[in-house]
């Protein structure tokens, strides 16, 4: 495939003709040899390309500039732009790896005869996607835009599991918020929970704008009976906005409660260490009179001192006892 490994780089090279069936996988030569014929369209996906890569897709489609250099340095935000006869489309993905969020990029380049998709970083391969439209001819036959609806509705459906998944995570929460764990754990599980959900709210609530422009306007390159498919997807990702938003509010307030509550169990150790102070004041005091060095001490001359001074130390220990304890000091 014109030198280029097509098992790292290239994820499919594919044509379709005008009913939306598959022709045959192409190498990337062919695409100008196709797209010169009157129908059909190729649908292009790359995987981390090099830049000699996308420099031989940009002679073979002709992209401009500036989208093809968003695609090669990536750390894009979210955001649909229109370059003459095609659009640029940006969008964040995300997938669970090791009980944690990764976060990655699809680069969309749409033509009305080219689908061209460029994945960075974390992003499951869209073979289950282009296998979905293969297998309704009829509905590929509207064009690339029904490929475009399919790769955005994948993407879209990939952020479902992860709200469920941060959802139960915070029931979670919420019941070690008032059990036995560790305040600093649930502090930093909250904290942690709370800034990849707001990563994944910068991720799905651009698409909200970019899904409505696909829906509204680029008559020219989505085809109106695509359109529904577009408002479908532009709800799922308005739901999975609205539960990130409704979560951040639940954990903004998880959080002042589990800070409240380790004030409370702060203020408790020290109420029971100033009543357990208070409880060996009492003795400390009798005991440090006879801790001076005089030679007349009042008691020394009764036999009965001590005992009675030791009988009056241990009922006032024993009433202060009662007395804390009754306040819950100890």
């Amino acid at each position: 495939m014109n030198g280029f490994p097509a098992n790292e780089m290239v994820a499919n090279c594919t044509a379709y003709d005008a009913s939306g069936r598959k022709i045959r996988d192409i190498t990337l030569d062919e695409i100008s040899d196709f797209l010169a014929e009157p129908r059909g369209f190729v649908w292009v996906g790359l995987v981390e390309p090099d830049e000699p890569l996308l420099e031989h897709l940009q002679k073979e489609f002709g992209l401009h500039d500036l989208a093809v250099e968003d695609a090669r340095n990536a750390h894009q935000r979210p955001k649909i732009e229109s370059y003459g006869d095609s659009l640029f489309i940006v969008a964040q993905t995300a997938q669970i790896t090791d009980d944690t969020i990764a976060f990655g990029e699809t680069h969309l380049f749409l033509g009305k005869r080219y689908l061209l998709s460029v994945r960075h970083g974390a992003s499951r391969s869209y073979a289950p996607a282009r296998h979905n439209c293969e297998q309704m001819p009829g509905h590929l036959a509207l064009g690339t835009s029904f490929a475009l609806y399919s790769i955005l509705d994948f993407i879209v459906d990939n952020y479902l599991p992860i709200v469920q998944d941060f959802r139960q995570e915070l029931q979670e929460l919420e019941q070690d918020v008032f059990g036995e764990a560790s305040n600093r754990d649930v502090t930093r599980r909250l904290y942690n929970m709370q800034r990849e959900l707001l990563t994944l709210k910068l991720a799905a609530t651009p698409l909200q704008d970019v899904l409505g422009q696909l829906v509204r306007l680029h008559p020219e390159m989505i085809s109106d009976e695509v359109r529904p498919y577009f408002r479908d997807v532009q709800d799922h990702v308005t739901r999975v906005s609205d539960a990130i938003n409704s979560m951040r509010e639940m954990l903004g307030a998880a959080m002042n409660v589990n800070l409240s509550l380790i004030t409370v169990r702060q203020n408790e150790v020290v109420k029971r260490l100033a009543g357990w102070a208070a409880l060996l004041a009492a003795p400390t005091l009798l005991a440090s009179w006879y801790g001076m060095n005089f030679h007349d001490m009042p008691e020394l001359a009764r036999p009965y001192a001590y005992p009675t001074i030791i009988g009056i130390t241990v009922v006032v220990c024993v009433t202060l006892f009662v007395v804390l304890k009754r306040a819950k000091w100890l």
